[in-house]
């Protein structure tokens, strides 16, 4: 984990090439004292290297990023308020490189859709 204690895994299943993880955002992190003061929000990179990690412990590798595509933040994530999200990644492999699809959630609420490209280190 590159921030640590910025996120616990609650639940982690994968099946064939689509992993379903929840994860619960620790609110009390440092990255939110400057990410802003008195109004939380999520930092988009930091939900990309979540996704990232997720992806390398599914796989068990290592990963460096290739290429993001299709990236949208439909809303923000207010740690306070939506602690609790859920990602969905279809993984498919070719070779050397990896894709994943992700839609991440809080409640039933898309906040992010994400595409990226990935190459095993």
């Amino acid at each position: 984990m590159l921030l640590k204690d910025l996120y616990k895994i609650t639940s982690f299943k994968k099946e064939d090439t689509i992993l379903n993880a929840s994860i619960h955002l620790n609110k009390e992190h440092e990255i939110f004292k400057g990410h802003f003061p008195d109004n939380p929000v999520m930092p988009g990179v930091c939900m990309i290297q979540i996704v990232k990690e997720l992806t390398e412990q599914a796989l068990n590798v290592e990963l460096f990023m290739e290429r993001s595509n299709n990236v949208k933040f439909m809303l923000l994530i207010n740690p306070e308020i939506h602690a609790d999200l859920t990602l969905e990644l279809k993984i498919t492999e070719e070779d050397n490189t990896i894709k994943v699809k992700n839609i991440t959630k809080f409640e039933d609420t898309m906040a992010l859709k994400f595409n990226g490209t990935y190459k095993v280190v």
